[in-house]
């Protein structure tokens, strides 16, 4: 059985379409792929089995080092419907400032990804707005290292 590269989030840049690849994933040992087919993409970098392959060209994945750097920024705030109820409910009784616990988190910003290699340097910024996207992309990328190091 196989799922879409992408998931539920779309990262994909340049020639890769999104839902265009699908994983081959693990089966007994091997990965169950043809030798070129995308494994797993983040932004617009992509990756077989064996090779990376950026908007600057492919090489080796033997050697590459993964670099990911969160640039994100959460932040808290009370939403404006919890003040107006606390308001309103505060003239009625005074439990109405318990309204004004009720917090929202939102996270913008960004994650970097980079690789660096023999031959190769490439660095991608992925937009992200909520932490499962931030999670996603860490995914994407621990998965990569273990090609990496499935290649000694």
């Amino acid at each position: 059985m196989s799922t879409p590269v992408n998931g539920p989030y779309r990262y994909q840049m340049g020639p890769y379409a999104p839902g265009q690849y699908e994983s081959g994933g693990y089966q007994g040992g091997q990965y169950a792929s043809a030798p070129g087919q995308i494994l797993v993409s983040v932004g617009d970098i992509a990756c077989t089995q064996t090779e990376v392959i950026t908007p600057g060209g492919k090489a080796s994945l033997r050697g590459t080092n993964w670099i990911l750097t969160n640039q994100t920024m959460v932040s808290e705030r009370i939403p404006t419907y919890a003040i107006v109820l606390a308001v309103v409910f505060a003239l009625a009784c005074l439990l109405g400032l318990l309204f004004l616990l009720i917090k929202e988190r939102t996270v913008q910003g960004f994650m970097q990804v980079a690789v660096q290699g023999p031959g190769i340097y490439h660095a991608t910024q992925i937009p992200v707005n909520d932490q499962a996207q931030v999670m996603d992309v860490e995914a994407r990328v621990n998965y990569i290292r273990g090609l990496v190091a499935a290649l000694g």
